[in-house]
This record gives structure tokens, sequence and C-alpha cells, in this order.
């Protein structure tokens, strides 16, 4: 028996009937582009194009074209890698674990969240691989590959190796998670296609036939995923910022940084999942669907997550000043007052002030005060990135050793690379597959229906 709020505003507005769910998600699949998606694509394509041009350079003449020194060996690089892995949070967060606790507001946006992640950590990968300097000589070396030359294996004791193993995991199961919810929209699209499309999108459905045991197997599938994919939203971002919190470097060694970095990973996520939706239910014409009760709901999760990383911003400077440690403290005070004094204020402002304007509600429900602020939120955890990776490197304990971070065009370039691939992929996505899960959302949409009828 399914028991519904009727208070709360249903997940599904307009009267909409099963028919008028396939037919506004299917539309977009079948139908030619429209102008202003080949105006998004082929801006996202010229970015990738320059953004290529970096990357090249950087392939064939070596990681010197970075502005990387022998006091700041990672700088925009990690910076971005740890930025771009956070983004991907969003999309597990939602698909695995509101599945598990039965949050059926999840429905319209887990999609599209699902294939950010794919995306994001694709983008995220590279910046390790390109890091290596000519990854084409070694880049398999991080894997525990038996080879030729004796006992010679990866330390299993690095977190960057670590890093290579959570990674990897969380992508396969958020690309399986992923695609076996799309087969049975595949399989609509396939039921409504002729000619070539049929084929194409019969052999991305996988056969299915709709059968009740084909949907007990899909729901059991799910289950199981889901538990799969729960634990590696808190052990990715755990794992990445072990690269920090193993070493001994002052503003790096703290015991807070795994649930800080998990915290402000789906602080990010779930800003640039807003930043996407809000562009797509407007262009593709889904405000039935992507309510504004979806919105105010990922913007509840902004508050919640930015007042936890705000707090930990506090607890750093606090234990700093406990630990009664010089180094220790001098790092947090250069954060905040030395050469690179402006990025952390930056951060600051746009992690711990900007998400607190959601209290109000008025903001909260505003498309636009939304969209504005899931910017300015993902701006500010770029910001924390670097104030934590640069500021701790560029003066360490020999300040004769101490030297400033400039980036050059190439480090500027490749991180446009990674914003044309994701924003190139995301494009192709939502032109190609049905943006929104046309399964779960029909299984919504009886209580949405009966609360309207109340």
């Amino acid at each position: 028996m399914q028991v519904t709020s009727s208070v709360r505003q249903p997940l599904v507005t307009g009267g909409k009937t099963y028919h008028d769910v396939t037919h506004d998600v299917s539309r977009q699949v079948e139908g030619k582009p429209s102008m202003l998606w080949f105006l998004a694509f082929l801006t996202a394509a010229g970015v990738l194009a320059l953004g290529s041009i970096a990357l090249i350079a950087t392939l064939w003449e070596g990681i010197g074209m970075w502005g990387l020194n022998k006091t700041v060996g990672w700088a925009w690089d990690i910076t971005n890698f740890v930025w771009w892995v956070g983004i991907g949070h969003a999309g597990t967060l939602i698909s695995a674990v509101l599945l598990l606790f039965r949050q059926k507001w999840r429905t319209s946006i887990n999609r599209a969240a699902e294939a950010m992640t794919i995306f994001a950590v694709i983008c995220a990968a590279m910046f390790p691989v390109i890091h290596m300097g000519r990854p084409w000589l070694g880049a398999y070396w991080a894997l525990p590959l038996p080879n030729t030359f004796g006992s010679l294996w990866v330390n299993f004791n690095s977190p960057l190796l670590w890093d290579v193993f959570a990674i990897s995991t969380y992508f396969s199961v958020s690309l399986v998670f992923w695609y076996i919810g799309l087969i049975p929209d595949f399989a609509t699209i396939r039921d409504r296609a002729t000619g070539l499309r049929k084929t194409i999108y019969g052999a991305l459905s996988f056969g299915w036939d709709g059968a009740a045991k084909t949907w007990m197997r899909y729901e059991s599938v799910s289950l199981i995923l889901a538990g799969l994919a729960t634990p590696l939203v808190l052990s990715v971002h755990t794992i990445v910022s072990f690269d920090f919190a193993t070493s001994v470097i002052p503003g790096w060694h703290t015991t807070i940084f795994p649930p800080y970095f998990v915290a402000g990973a789906i602080f990010s996520g779930f800003a640039m999942v807003l930043t996407l939706m809000i562009v797509t239910r407007k262009v593709y014409k889904l405000e039935d669907y992507i309510t504004i009760g979806h919105i105010e709901l990922m913007n509840i999760v902004i508050i919640i997550t930015g007042s936890i990383v705000g707090i930990a911003y506090i607890t750093e400077f606090f234990i700093a000043w406990y630990s009664g440690v010089e180094a220790e403290q001098y790092a947090f005070i250069n954060r905040a007052t030395g050469p690179y004094w402006w990025a952390y204020w930056s951060m600051m402002t746009c992690n711990v002030i900007s998400p607190q304007l959601f209290w109000i509600k008025k903001i909260r429900t505003s498309i636009v005060a939304t969209f504005i602020l899931s910017i300015v939120v993902n701006i500010g955890m770029w910001f924390e990135r670097f104030v934590i990776i640069v500021t701790s490197l560029h003066r360490d304990y020999l300040p004769s050793s101490w030297a400033m971070f400039y980036p050059t065009w190439a480090d500027v370039g490749v991180y446009l690379f990674t914003f044309g691939l994701f924003f190139t992929l995301f494009f192709l996505f939502a032109k190609f597959f049905p943006v929104i899960n046309m399964a779960e959302v029909k299984a919504v949409l009886k209580s949405s229906s009966e609360k309207v009828k109340k």
C-alpha cells in the first residue's frame, strides 16, 4: 500500500499520464536537434578543440609547460583532479543512497546526475595520467600487473595507488548502475522507432521485454548495485583526502580531511547537478518533471553540506592553534593573510556565506538565484582545493625554498579541455539518451496524481 502525504507537493505536476511521460522525454531523443542544442554543442566542442592545443603541447613538451616549480610540485593539475572527483559524487549519492532510503524525489534527476558522475570521473582521471609526463611509457605501472622485471610491484602503502583502485571501482560501478537504469527506457524508444534507429536502440536495450520477471530482476540488480555504490560515496573522496592527510606537510597532516572532503564533494556535486538540471528543464521543457520542489530539496542538501564544510574550516584553525605546532599555525595564518589571501577569502565567501542564503525560502525556490549560487559554490570549491594544495606547499619548513605558483597558458588550457570534454559528452547524452528516467517517473506518477485529485 502506497501512503502519500497530502501536505507535500506532487513530484510530477501538470496532470501527466504515462503516455505524456513517454512522449515528453522521448521527443528529445527522436526529434531533430534544436538550434539552441547545436549552439551549445558547438561551443563545448570549440572549447574542447581549443583546450586540446594545450593538452597536445603538454604531452609533446612535458609538464614543464605548467607553472610547477621545485617547491610547488602539485598545483592546478591536482586541484582540478580533486575538483572533478568531487563533482562526480552527487550522481552516486542521488542514485544509490537516496534509492536505499526510498526518496522518490530522486527519480527525475538521477539519470542526468549519474551521467554527470561518469563524465566528471573521466575528466578527473586525466590529470594524474597527464602528470606522469610521458604516460604512454609508464601509465600502466599504476596497475598491479604481473611483469617480467622480477618483484617489481606498485607501492600498496601509497594513497596514490589507493586512488587508482577507488576511482576505477567508482567509475565501473557508476557506469553499470547508469546503464542498467537506461535499459527499460531504451526499450521504450526502440518500440517507438523504425529503421536504423530501432536496430540501434534494440541492441542497447539488450532484448528487454517488460515481463514481470524482467522487472523483478531489474529491481534486484538496482538494489544490489545501490548497496555496492553506497560505500563508494564515502570511500572515494576519503581516499583522495589521504593523498594529503597521510603526509607531514603543515596544512595537510590532519585527521579531519576524510569527512571534510566527503561533505565538500557532495556540496560541489549537488551544485553542478543544479546548474545542469536548471538549464536542461528549460531547454527541454521539463518543468513538470524537474519541479521547484526538486530544486528546493537539492538546495537544502547544499545548505547542510555547506554548513559542514564551514565548520570544517573553523575546526582546522582551532586544531592548528590547539596543537601548539608553530609550522601548523603559520600554514593557516598564511592562508588567510599571505600572498594567496584572495583565494582563501574567495573560498570562504563562496562556500560558507553564499549557501546560507538558501535559508530564505524565496531564494531557495528561485530559479535564477539557485542557478547563480550553484555556479558560485563550484567556484568556491575550486578555490578550496587550490588553497589546500598550493598555500600548503609554497611556504614549507625552509624559508629559503619558499616560492610562488603562477599558472601558465598550458595550465589554463588543459583545464578548459576538461570543461569542453565534460559538456560535449553531456550534450551528446542529453540528445541521444533519455535525460529523465521514464520508468521510475511513471512509478511515482500514480501517487502524484492521487495527491492532485485530493
